[in-house]
């Protein structure tokens, strides 16, 4: 998430421009590194990925310190259901850190295990023939998604275990969280980069806008600032997702991270190309104005397409048809292909179609804010109309004055 830069830019560009040979990739690269070292000496930018950070770490490790403690029940012992024996020697001598639970029904002792409140059921075992005059009867173990080996430990032996859930299966509580997870880092970087069009009204407003093309390409210092900020994006997301595992095993959700890696990596790309899509837009929206008072003006359509994809996602999560439209629509294609791929719901081809369908989206918008912004950049009297920037841009080099 990049940070708002509200600071009067420096009248440092770079010394060489169209008129001196400087080409347009190497004027892009200057003027990316120009936005990345601003907004890396900006203390507000390290509070704000440190922020993040913290979120991720509290998201991971809260539940298992403060919650309800899930299936170990408000003491913090885990739970084990016994359905139609006494409770085994071992689980007894252990009764100070495991909750024994008698039950009759079997189907009650099930409601319990999918519920939650305990992480195994031990019956007997009829086909265990250790103790031929049944004095002692084996017992059998039935998990929900992985050996309880706190359980399997007091009962002192290796009795069968059988795992009733695909440890590969998402939650409804799982699926839930990691749509929020999504949906919210792709709300906060897509909003983040309010900070491209800010900049760029702020240029305006000072005239540095027009020392600064008049050596640098108009289109070049679109695309500088595009991928000056998306570097920052690409480190942020990248750290975010070196640190999830991390924060996932402190958690205790080992589980969850087998299915969740996958997912994350898929977010990645679409989160990126995603972020590329709306700098553009976030672009195009500073430059049609003059006055930082009339930026939110120009912002709100952005706003709308960085917001309404997220609520969309989140909403309608638990509707396979919805989200399987939402998956494509290059917008929220970012949220909900992952989404979809956390929980087995796509197919690998359908995330690359998706892929290819973003990057086509991407590839027109920042052919069209190109144009917008070269007719817009230099107007410095109020603000102007998209058809009315449109018309302004001419077929001459971008770094030349209109």
């Amino acid at each position: 998430m990049t940070s708002t830069d509200t600071r009067t830019p420096t009248a440092s560009a770079p010394a060489t421009g169209p008129g001196t040979g400087t080409s347009f990739w190497s004027a892009t690269r200057l003027v990316a590194e120009r936005e990345i070292r601003s907004f890396l000496r900006m203390k507000s930018w390290w509070i704000g990925f440190a922020t993040l950070v913290v979120g991720l770490f509290a998201t991971a490790l809260l539940p298992s310190l403060f919650g309800d403690g899930g299936d170990d029940g408000d003491d913090g012992r885990p739970g084990v259901a016994v359905v139609g024996i006494d409770p085994p020697p071992g689980l007894e001598a252990a009764a100070d850190d495991i909750r024994i639970l008698e039950v009759d029904d079997p189907a009650g002792a099930g409601h319990l295990l999918a519920d939650g409140e305990v992480r195994a059921i031990v019956t007997p075992d009829d086909t265990d023939g250790s103790d031929p005059d049944g004095s002692d009867p084996g017992v059998h173990v039935l998990a929900a998604s992985e050996p309880p080996l706190v359980i399997l430990d007091a009962l002192g032996s290796l009795p069968p275990v059988e795992i009733i859930e695909s440890p590969d299966d998402a939650g409804e509580g799982e699926r839930a969280l990691v749509t929020i997870v999504f949906g919210l880092l792709f709300l906060m970087f897509g909003m983040g980069g309010i900070a491209i069009a800010q900049s760029t009204v702020t240029e305006k407003q000072t005239r540095i806008v027009e020392i600064l093309v008049s050596t640098v390409p108009v289109r070049a210092l679109l695309a500088g600032k595009i991928a000056g900020h998306s570097l920052l994006t690409i480190g942020q997301v990248l750290a975010l997702a070196v640190l999830a595992p991390v924060a996932l095993r402190l958690g205790g959700h080992t589980d969850l991270l087998s299915v969740l890696a996958p997912a994350v990596g898929w977010f990645v790309p679409f989160m990126l190309l995603g972020f590329v899509l709306l700098a553009a837009m976030w672009a195009v929206a500073g430059s049609v104005v003059s006055r930082q008072e009339d930026l939110g003006s120009s912002t709100s359509l952005v706003m709308l397409f960085v917001m309404l994809p997220y609520f969309a996602v989140v909403f309608f999560g638990d509707n396979a048809g919805v989200l399987a439209v939402l998956s494509y629509v290059p917008f929220s294609a970012p949220v909900g292909m992952p989404v979809r791929l956390f929980t087995g719901d796509a197919q690998v081809w359908e995330a690359l179609v998706s892929l290819g369908v973003l990057v086509a989206a991407l590839v027109v918008i920042v052919l069209l804010a190109s144009r917008v912004y070269s007719g817009a950049l230099l107007q410095t009297r109020g603000r102007i109309g998209l058809a009315q920037a449109w018309g302004r841009a001419d077929d001459r080099p971008s770094g030349d004055r209109a």
